[in-house]
C-alpha cells in the first residue's frame, strides 16, 4: 500500500497542531486551572510544555518519519531482531482508542450545544441536565463520529488536510475576537489577575503532576498520535523546528483560551473550581446575560467544534492508519468498521450518566474519568518514557539514529549537549512525577 504524503508544511504544522489543539486547551485546561489555584498552574504547565513536551513531541515525530509508518508497524522497521518494542505500537492503538472512548462524547456535547445556541434555545441549558439525558448524548456521539469517519474516508489531501487547514485557520480568528470582547466584561482585571498572577502558596505536588498530565494530554503525546503525522511528511525541515511551531500554537491557544472564561468567570460570579461542566455552565450564562448573547454563544460553540474535531480528526486518522496497515482495508471500508467500533466503545462513557452510571473512583467520577485516568495518568507518560528509552538508548534505535532524523533538512538542530536533557533529565522527571500521581491519586 502506497504511503500517502501531505500536500504542504502548512497542511502538516496545521495538521499537527490540530491534533494538539483540541478540548484539552479550551475545555480541560481552563477547568484544571481553576481547580488546581490559576496562574501557579499555568506557569509550571508551561515549564512542563518545554522540559518534556517539546522533546518527546521531536521523538514521536521521528520514529514516524524514519519508519514512514503508523505506530503500529513503526518499531518492527526500527528495532533490532528479536526485540520487542513493537508491543508499544499495540499499546499506542489501544490509547488512542480509549481517548476517542470519551472525547468522541465531548465533541458531541460541544455540538449540542453550538445547536441549542444556533436555534435560539438557551435558556434552560445545563450541563447536568445534558449529561444525564441519554438520548441527546447517543445522538450527538454518532453525529461527532460520522462526521469524523466520513472525512477520513477520502483521500489524505482531499479529506483531512482541507479541511483540517479550513478548520484551523477560522479556529484562530474565532480565538482572538472572543478574546478581545471578554477584556470588556466589568471582571475582566480580577479574572486576569486569578489567571496570569501566579500565587506560589497554591503550588504542591498535585498540581505539578496535573501540569505534567495536561502537558501530555493537549500534545497528544505517547501513543502515537504525532508519529502518524510524522510519517506523512519529507525530510526538507528538521523536527525540532517543526515541533517548536506547534508547541507555540498549542500553548496560545490555550492561554487565549483562559482569556477568554476567566474574565467572563469573575464577571458573572462562576465558581473557577467547577470541573469539567465549567466551560459549559459558565459560557452559558454569560451568553445569557449579555447583548447578542446568542449570536456570541453561537460562535464561541462553533470555535469549540472546530477545536474538538480538530483533535478528534487526528487521532482518527491515528487509528484508521493502524488499522488499515493490519488489514489491507480501504479507507472507505476502514472509516466505516472503525466508526462503527469508537461509538460502541464510547457509549460507555455516552451513558455513563444516566443508564450505565459507574463510580470507579472517588464521588461524583464516571466512566469518563476511568477512561481518562487509563490515558492521561498512564499510557501517555509511560508511552513517552518508552519513546524516549527506544530513541536515546542502545537497546533501542539509539541516540545517533534518533538525531539523524531529527535533524535532517533545514531549520534548528539538536545539538550534542542536549542529550543528558534527552536521556537522564527529562526521563528522570516523568518517573518521578507519575509515581507521585499514582501514590497521591484520590482512589476512593
Amino acid at each position: 500500500m502506497e504511503r500517502e504524503r501531505l500536500g504542504s508544511r502548512l497542511g502538516f504544522i496545521l495538521l499537527s497542531a490540530g491534533c494538539a489543539i483540541g478540548c484539552g486547551n479550551v475545555w480541560k485546561f481552563p477547568w484544571m486551572t481553576g481547580q488546581y489555584g490559576g496562574g501557579g498552574f499555568v506557569l509550571i504547565y508551561i515549564i512542563c510544555l518545554i522540559v518534556i513536551g517539546l522533546p518527546g513531541m521531536v521523538m514521536e515525530f521521528s520514529l514516524g518519519r524514519a519508519s514512514q509508518a503508523s505506530p503500529v508497524k513503526m518499531y518492527k522497521k526500527l528495532e533490532k531482531p528479536n526485540q520487542k518494542w513493537h508491543i508499544h505500537g499495540y499499546l499506542c492503538l489501544i490509547g488512542n482508542i480509549c481517548l476517542m472512548a470519551f472525547y468522541t462524547v465531548v465533541t458531541g456535547w460541544m455540538i449540542y450545544y453550538f445547536y441549542r445556541f444556533l436555534t435560539g434555545q438557551i435558556l434552560d441549558l445545563g450541563f447536568n441536565q445534558m449529561i444525564s439525558n441519554p438520548k441527546v448524548n447517543v445522538l450527538f456521539l454518532a453525529i461527532a463520529v460520522f462526521i469524523g469517519f466520513f472525512v477520513l474516508s477520502f483521500n489524505l489531501q482531499g479529506g483531512l488536510e482541507r479541511i483540517t487547514k479550513f478548520m484551523m485557520i477560522l479556529l484562530f480568528l474565532l480565538l482572538i475576537v472572543l478574546a478581545c470582547h471578554s477584556f470588556t466584561l466589568s471582571g475582566a482585571k480580577a479574572g486576569l489577575k486569578f489567571y496570569l498572577l501566579p500565587d506560589f502558596s497554591k503550588i504542591n505536588g498535585s498540581v505539578v503532576v496535573g501540569a505534567m498530565n495536561q502537558a501530555f494530554f493537549t500534545l497528544s503525546l505517547g501513543i502515537g498520535s504525532m508519529a502518524i503525522f510524522g510519517s506523512y511528511i519529507n525530510k526538507d525541515r528538521s523536527l525540532l523546528s517543526e515541533s517548536i511551531n506547534i508547541v507555540i500554537l498549542d500553548t496560545l491557544v490555550a492561554l487565549v483560551a483562559g482569556l477568554i472564561i476567566f474574565p467572563a468567570c469573575f464577571t458573572f460570579n462562576m465558581e473557577v473550581t467547577a470541573g469539567p461542566g465549567l466551560l459549559f455552565d459558565t459560557m452559558a450564562k454569560v451568553f445569557v446575560n449579555m447583548n447578542g448573547g446568542r449570536f456570541w454563544g453561537t460562535l464561541f460553540f462553533l470555535f469549540m467544534v472546530f477545536a474538538a474535531l480538530s483533535t478528534e480528526l487526528a487521532v482518527f486518522e491515528n487509528i484508521l492508519a493502524c488499522v488499515r496497515e493490519l488489514t489491507g482495508w480501504s479507507r472507505p471500508k476502514g472509516s466505516i468498521i472503525c466508526g462503527i467500533g469508537i461509538f460502541l466503545i464510547a457509549l460507555t462513557t455516552a451513558l455513563g450518566y444516566s443508564v450505565l452510571k459507574f463510580q470507579p473512583f472517588s464521588n461524583g467520577t464516571a466512566w469518563l474519568d476511568l477512561w481518562d485516568f487509563i490515558v492521561s495518568y498512564n499510557l501517555l507518560p509511560l508511552g513517552s518514557l518508552i519513546i524516549i528509552f527506544f530513541c536515546c538508548y542502545k537497546i533501542g534505535w539509539g541516540w545517533d539514529n534518533f538525531i539523524l532524523e531529527a535533524n535532517a533538512g533545514e531549520g534548528i538542530k539538536i545539538k550534542n549537549w542536549m542529550k543528558p536533557l534527552f536521556k537522564y533529565i527529562v526521563p528522570t522527571i516523568i518517573i518521578f512525577i507519575y509515581i507521585y500521581g499514582i501514590i497521591t491519586f484520590k482512589w476512593k
